[in-house]
């Protein structure tokens, strides 16, 4: 197994078109385990995390931030949870510490599997995936980068640069159900945004379906019911069966499966019950916030 070690993006685009099956490696924490239990055996890992651009985060022109591919999770917590609330709440999730201090979001992107936590807060905040390589640069939106279980829409000799997304501009939720409190693989996960300035509503669903995916019709359905009563204007209370409906809307999106973590009866139900609570909490949050 060769061992590339690029020191500048620009050598790094270079190794990965020269050898595009070379293998990623920042945090490593998904694909040194899937080594280690011979799952996989590449021909060759590309080790990023000597390339600096990688690991720093900014402010755009237009106001969105650039995260890094190779940013860690500790630091998305310690230093982006204020901007970024709703994937910090999902970073907060993930393993233990140590994992945290290893583990990327751009890592999380490039396995792409369902149960990845960072996918329902980058779908319900409308990211967008940074992605080059030598042939140039280019943004797919979230909602169109996880293409199959575990498959995303990179090309072959291209990696993952950055994740753009916009400061929240409302109050944002996570929610995540497992066998146990702590490092746990999620049985299934909701992750909701609320944008008021758009009088949009933005949803994430992870672990029940072959991809992360949005349930654009509860989404619309709960925007459009906040803004017929006129409470992104009073911030009134919101209705429990308004809530209980975009549960079940939320649930109606998902096609979950029956695996060694949880049924796929379960994971319907426990998504509508998550949904219901994240809007709830998001919504008291917004009114708390008048």
């Amino acid at each position: 197994m060769d061992f590339l070690a690029p020191t500048t993006w620009a050598d790094a685009l270079a190794a990965k078109a020269e050898q595009p099956d070379a293998v990623p490696v920042a945090g490593g924490t998904d694909v040194m385990v899937e080594i280690n239990f011979d799952h996989r055996r590449p021909p060759a890992l590309l080790d990023l995390t000597r390339v600096p651009d990688l690991q720093e985060w900014a402010t755009e022109s237009d106001g969105r931030v650039r995260l890094g591919a190779g940013v860690t999770y500790t630091r998305i917590i310690d230093e982006l949870g204020d901007r970024l609330p709703g994937l910090a709440m999902a970073a907060r999730t993930v393993g233990s510490p140590q994992i945290r201090n290893r583990g990327t979001v751009g890592g999380n992107l490039g396995a792409a599997s369902p149960a990845g936590d960072s996918h329902p807060p980058l779908l319900a905040a409308d990211a967008e995936i940074e992605v080059a390589s030598v042939r140039g640069v280019r943004r797919i939106p979230a909602a169109e980068f996880y293409t199959g279980v575990k498959r995303n829409a990179l090309a072959a000799d291209e990696l993952i640069a950055a994740i753009l997304i916009a400061p929240a501009s409302g109050p944002q939720q996570f929610c995540k159900i497992g066998t146990r409190n702590a490092m746990v693989i999620a049985v299934s996960a909701f992750g909701l945004a609320l944008h008021p300035q758009r009088r949009a509503v933005g949803t994430g669903i992870g672990s029940a379906a072959p991809t992360p995916r949005r349930a654009l019709a509860a989404e619309d359905f709960l925007a459009g019911e906040i803004a017929a009563a006129g409470l992104w204007e009073s911030r009134g209370e919101l209705p429990e069966g308004l809530a209980v409906e975009f549960g079940r809307k939320v649930r109606d999106a998902a096609a979950p499966i029956d695996d060694v973590r949880g049924t796929a009866a379960y994971r319907l139900h426990s998504l509508s019950v998550m949904a219901r609570r994240a809007a709830t909490w998001a919504w008291d949050d917004y009114r708390r916030a008048a």
